[in-house]
């Protein structure tokens, strides 16, 4: 098998009558559907003059028309540019300067979007209401050709578009694939698009979220927990933030296993699901946009100065530098697509290209890794240098604690909590023992838009400002 398109073609003619996804409005489309769907979709799409190496932005709402579009494009041999979700229309305009795509496929209100980005007024339009009867043409498999171009979430500068050929996404698949491997038929509920791709090539049933994954801090927890139940969702693939919704509604609903990642999984939070029900099991999955996944833990996890991630994929090759961790690997990602770009994360020795994932963090003595926080975040105190994730983790477990955040109010340390202010005594006692003595309490720390997980330590930094 030589790209996930193939492998999606031959799960289609396996499974035909199998669920592959149940979309945001519960309806379900067999794997045959999707297929047919697709091969529509390129044959329409074919005669408009999508050739191969073609670039496509795609701006769709996630369902069943956004994954047949993406086989349909990958079958022509086009590539795929795929815009940063949570910022938006500015996120459009990134994607389009740094790819400059000659179609831009859309649809329902997105189609506006074209109007919107002048840039985009030269491409032409693909719609999924082109589709056509016609028998499309055989499928290009070209596994060095490159398949997808998105982009990191711009959270640390501007975002970069990351160039993902066929074989680096079958060797992400190789790399992940064994962890989601399960001995009966799972209904998984994923909110993290490459993983539904894998589960199209596996012949997995996915449900798709029913909500607006940009807005995730609006989602009731009743209201995941209920499309949980509706679709009878068995496994999730959820961002901690939802994680966290599961705990606050006290119900897994049918689940027995979750796999989270996409921002740092604390203690509390593993704690508060396996609490839920006996039979729930947690895994914890640690990566980054250009290496996906590097580590995984399952349950919960010991105490220490950090946060435990677990062990290394066998996939990955791993190392720290100067506190860095540094992996390279078949599904670690070689350049940017602005190649001027490749200086600030990759490292060239001996043939061999490493990423710096600008994580600081430490292998114990198990071989188990430890984060300790961005590289560049820790503070000095009068006890030594200490790294963010030493005290945010312990801070959680503090009384009246939501989240926490190490920050500087000028070299001096300052650990900024989301919480009861009643227990701001208590907090400026334990913060003491590490080095912190001084202590502020906000309504809200700031969250990355991507996932609702990361400090968004620049819109902290300026909050901290007002405050002090």
């Amino acid at each position: 098998m030589t790209t996930l398109t193939a492998a999606f073609a031959e799960a289609s003619a396996r499974y035909r009558d199998r669920t592959a996804l149940i979309d945001g409005t519960g309806q379900s489309h067999r794997f045959s559907d999707v297929q047919n769907l697709a091969r529509s979709y390129a044959a329409a799409w074919h005669a408009k003059g999508v050739r191969q190496g073609d670039r496509v932005l795609i701006a769709m709402g996630i369902g069943v028309e956004l994954y047949a579009a993406l086989a349909a494009l990958w079958s022509l041999g086009a590539t795929v540019v795929l815009p940063e979700p949570a910022m938006g229309l500015k996120g459009v305009q990134t994607a389009v300067a740094q790819t400059q795509p000659k179609y831009f496929c859309a649809a329902g209100s997105y189609r506006w979007v074209k109007w919107l980005v002048p840039a985009l007024w030269g491409a032409k339009l693909l719609t999924p209401m082109a589709a056509s009867n016609d028998t499309p043409p055989d499928p290009v498999a070209d596994p060095q050709a490159v398949a997808l171009i998105s982009f990191t979430s711009g959270t640390t500068g501007v975002p970069k578009a990351i160039p993902r050929t066929h074989a680096f996404l079958m060797a992400q698949w190789q790399a992940v694939g064994p962890l989601l491997q399960s001995d009966r038929d799972e209904i998984d509920l994923v909110t993290f698009p490459v993983f539904v791709l894998i589960n199209l090539a596996e012949g997995r049933t996915s449900v798709l979220p029913n909500w607006k994954m940009s807005k995730l801090g609006t989602l009731a927890p009743n209201a995941l927990v209920s499309w949980i139940k509706q679709t009878q969702a068995t496994r999730a693939l959820l961002p901690p933030a939802l994680c966290e919704k599961l705990v606050t509604a006290q119900d897994c609903g049918t689940l027995t296993r979750v796999f989270t990642g996409g921002g740092p999984v604390f203690p509390d939070v593993v704690q508060g699901l396996t609490a839920l029900s006996t039979d729930l099991q947690v895994t914890t999955v640690y990566g980054s946009t250009e290496a996906e996944p590097i580590a995984h833990a399952h349950g919960k996890t010991p105490d220490g100065y950090g946060l435990c991630v677990g062990r290394p994929f066998d996939a990955v090759r791993l190392r720290i530098v100067n506190d860095e961790i540094q992996v390279a690997g078949d599904h670690v990602n070689k350049g940017y697509l602005e190649q001027a770009r490749d200086v600030e994360t990759k490292v060239r020795e001996d043939g061999e290209i490493w990423h710096r994932t600008g994580d600081a963090g430490r292998l114990d003595d198990a071989g188990v890794l430890w984060l300790l926080g961005r590289v560049g975040d820790e503070v000095q105190t009068e006890q030594g240098p200490l790294h963010p994730f030493a005290i945010e983790v312990a801070a959680r477990r503090w009384p009246g604690v939501r989240r926490a955040a190490l920050m500087t109010n000028g070299h001096a340390p300052v650990l900024v909590i989301e919480g009861l202010a009643k227990d701001a005594g208590v907090w400026k006692e334990k913060a003491t023992a590490f080095g912190v003595k001084q202590v502020v309490t906000v309504d809200r720390i700031p969250l990355d838009r991507r996932h609702h997980s990361k400090v968004d330590r620049n819109a902290l930094r300026t909050l901290l400002q007002k405050k002090l």
